[in-house]
């Protein structure tokens, strides 16, 4: 499995809105991706114009079909001028669970 972590740092006075659209391409990515397994939305305790977000897919070709998926294309217009330039992106692979295990908790993500 990949991992991704993302820190995106919002414009000021933008998070709240940034977070509430942010919410929908999570939710989209769990409930309508087969190959999305996790995408965390976290709101920085020390600094409130920073968001992270944690996800997992299958392989590349799950992270490629995320980019084309309607959720993904709607947030990423929707954000574009809400967001500053520092945005970093670090890509790793899974050690644990296990990619079975991270295939059985998938139909608990979105209770």
């Amino acid at each position: 499995m990949i991992a991704i972590f993302v820190s995106i740092k919002i414009k000021r006075g933008l998070r709240d809105r940034f977070v509430e659209a942010t919410l929908g391409d999570a939710r989209g990515s769990v409930e309508n991706e087969p190959g999305c397994f996790r995408f965390d939305v976290l709101e920085d305790n020390s600094d409130p114009d920073l968001v992270h977000l944690y996800e997992i897919y299958r392989d590349q070709a799950a992270i490629d079909a995320h980019r084309m998926m309607p959720h993904y294309t709607e947030w990423t217009a929707r954000v574009a001028d809400w967001r500053t330039d520092e945005v970093t992106r670090i890509e790793m692979t899974t050690a644990f669970p296990s990619d079975n295990g991270w295939e059985r908790q998938k139909p608990h993500l979105v209770d």
